[in-house]
């Protein structure tokens, strides 16, 4: 790692590229973070919609080229940047999806940060319950970031359901040997059958949709639930999943815990998750003070 002092001295330039993101809290919680350490840091959304392959390779050459240090990725590019960058460390290769791109040498290199966010947000549930099975919804760019974490913390399965079974039977196949046992189902009812937990992993309920993923009638008092979606914090299955006496992780941890990863990578420092909490939280605060209501 590079000299403290020396690092202190620099400015980062960093953000983030997907969309929608305007409700995003990652420029309050990587900026707070850094101030918090006495760095500068600007972090610039970059709202793209609908970009292909030759717009996206765009994008990731002006980050090359215009000093960043790196930037987050975030829907619907999750997938896509993959096989545009330099080099992949070797969890994001595995899965095929990154959230992480950071420029070294001029070198464009992809992480994956969901995961490692997703696996410290949610081992106090997995332990006590157990490491029993876990019913995951989405297969895409998140969800295949939270079946590694899931993976990674041993639960003893996996029921994967997505509305492209193609997709879910990808991830089953791409899920280390030996660890959690996935079995792709084709309803969402298959999924939670004898679980002890299930995760959104899909963009339903992020606002300005208000859907479910699971039907109310699904869910038990004995299930804990989590959200990837923090846009609202408490969404349509958080909400009913609390009504029912769940246990709930709402998608404020898995951005704080993403984030402070994502924070250290780009600038060789690491953030206080506190400090990113609290951002997180007058962000929300300010931005969804009538949803956000449990």
């Amino acid at each position: 790692m590079a000299d403290l002092s020396a690092l202190k001295a620099r400015k980062f330039l960093t953000g983030l590229i997907g969309a929608p993101i305007a409700h995003s809290a990652s420029p309050a919680m990587h900026e707070h973070a850094a101030a918090a350490l006495g760095v500068r840091c600007h972090y610039q959304l970059i709202e793209v919609a609908g970009a292909d392959r030759a717009g996206l390779k765009m994008l990731l050459e002006g980050v090359r080229q215009m000093g960043f240090a790196g930037v987050n990725v975030t829907y619907p590019y999750k997938e896509a940047v993959v096989e545009l960058l330099d080099e992949l460390a070797p969890k994001a290769a595995a899965m095929g999806a990154v959230n992480t791109v950071v420029v070294r040498d001029g070198r464009l290199i992809g992480h994956n940060t969901d995961t490692t966010g997703f696996e410290r947000a949610v081992a106090s549930l997995v332990s006590q319950t157990h490491r029993g099975t876990v019913a995951l919804i989405g297969a895409g760019g998140v969800g295949k970031a939270i079946a590694f974490a899931l993976a990674n913390l041993d639960v003893a399965g996996l029921r994967i359901y997505d509305t492209e079974r193609a997709r879910a039977e990808k991830l089953a196949s791409l899920l280390p040997a030996g660890k959690a046992a996935a079995v792709v189902v084709d309803s969402v009812d298959e999924a939670l059958r004898d679980a002890v937990g299930v995760v959104n992993g899909t963009p339903i309920g992020m606002l300005p949709n208000r859907n479910t993923p699971v039907p109310d009638h699904l869910l038990r008092a004995d299930l804990w639930v989590a959200d990837a979606v923090y846009s609202p914090l408490w969404t349509p299955l958080l909400k009913a999943a609390k009504a029912k006496g769940a246990q709930v992780l709402l998608g404020r941890e898995l951005a704080i815990h993403q984030a402070a990863d994502a924070f250290e990578l780009f600038t060789g420092l690491a953030p206080s998750t506190e400090a990113m909490g609290a951002a997180f939280d007058n962000h929300m605060a300010d931005r969804y003070p009538a949803v956000d209501a449990a």
